[in-house]
């Protein structure tokens, strides 16, 4: 099987987070899609050891803030690379906080939307959380950075708790 197949599937670029009460964390995602209309659904899958799978568990809320094409890898790296286990992820960042609870990061983002959560799925590696928007808005004009404008452009690469992760080829 040639799983580089699976690049060829559309995705964007997020900052999902969540709170865990005074706490909050969030990382870098490039698999949220919305699974339904009536009431508006979306799903995210989050690596199963990342803090911010800890959070949403518990809170059962989450954002999905939708970078732009101008959001700098030093963003990226920030929520992507780095575990809010070690560094404050939102030193120095703009959010605001949201209906639900959860941050909504502002710096780089030009939408952004609010869940809670209805159900989770167990999907291997990751949790498939699958929820209900309870707010959403557009921040300002721009481009969504998919993780194909991502990878060919900015040069980046997959960090190995993502969906996307084929060992050895980064």
């Amino acid at each position: 099987m040639n799983q580089k197949t699976l690049h060829l599937l559309s995705y964007g670029l997020y900052v999902v987070t969540s709170t865990n009460g005074e706490a909050i964390n969030g990382l870098i995602v490039n698999t949220v899609m919305q699974v339904a209309s009536k009431p508006p659904m979306v799903a995210v899958a989050i690596n199963k050891k990342n803090l911010t799978c800890e959070y949403i568990r518990k809170s059962r809320v989450f954002a999905a803030s939708v970078l732009g094409t101008d959001a700098p890898m030093e963003i990226i790296g920030r929520f992507g690379f780095r575990s809010g286990r070690d560094i404050d992820k939102f030193e120095s960042i703009r959010y605001q906080t949201g209906t639900t609870g959860a941050p909504v990061v502002l710096d780089y983002a030009i939408a952004y939307i609010e869940v809670e959560v209805a159900q989770e799925v167990d999907a291997g590696t990751h949790v498939l959380f699958i929820g209900e928007v309870v707010d959403a808005d557009i921040l300002r004009e721009g481009e969504p950075m998919t993780y194909a404008y991502y990878h060919q452009v900015k040069g980046g690469k997959t960090p190995d708790k993502a969906t996307v992760y084929i060992e050895g080829e980064d």
